[in-house]
């Protein structure tokens, strides 16, 4: 399927995430950028398999981004790096190329200029972000990403047992001790939650 004309994304996007603001504007048109950059017309399509794409940030523009990518992270094709940047990266895995595309802070700005009558901040950068070129919503930079097979769509790999609290760890996610112990990363100490 071609992309779609933005009202699709944005109707798209307020179903998946609950509610439209200007983070899920924004991030519909770097995620459409960032594919315009790549020259895919079609990223649900024939382009699918092609596609992996970073987020840097965990907030309404990510959910966007998914919207337009088709990228998720049950799929293997969303990745996440928490940067706090409103940032993206899109991989084409068939040429090899990737591009970051990252919101500019002066578009917050540019939107309060364009629309100085609209006292709500939310409605003043949703309206002005429908209307910026890319220009004035992005920069970007053309980026080269590796990623191991791994970390690809559709990897199938063993599956390790942890020695200490027995779960099993996919996607070579272990840690091998000196002493030749396989670990989980939570129980090598890299923990997120304390067990009660």
């Amino acid at each position: 399927m071609p992309l779609q004309p933005f009202d699709h994304y944005v109707a798209l996007a307020e179903q998946a995430h609950g509610h439209i603001c200007a983070g899920q504007i924004l991030g519909l048109r770097l995620a459409m950028h960032g594919l315009e950059l790549l020259g895919f017309d079609d990223p649900l399509g024939i382009h699918r398999k092609r596609l992996v794409t970073y987020v840097e940030i965990d907030r309404c523009a990510t959910d966007a981004v998914t919207v337009v990518t088709g990228c998720r992270m049950g799929k293997r094709a969303l990745k996440f790096r928490d940067f706090g940047k409103v940032a993206a990266t899109f991989c084409d895995l068939h040429d090899q190329r990737a591009v970051r595309v990252v919101a500019l802070d002066s578009s917050k700005q540019k939107a309060q200029e364009m629309f100085p009558d609209i006292a709500n901040r939310n409605e003043q950068q949703m309206k002005a972000y429908r209307l910026m070129r890319p220009e004035d919503l992005f920069s970007h930079q053309w980026v080269r990403v590796e990623i191991g097979p791994e970390d690809l769509p559709g990897y199938k790999g063993p599956k390790v047992s942890c020695a200490h609290c027995g779960e099993g760890i996919n996607f070579g996610r272990e840690i091998v001790r000196d002493d030749g112990s396989t670990l989980c990363r939570a129980c090598a100490g890299d923990r997120y939650y304390e067990p009660l």
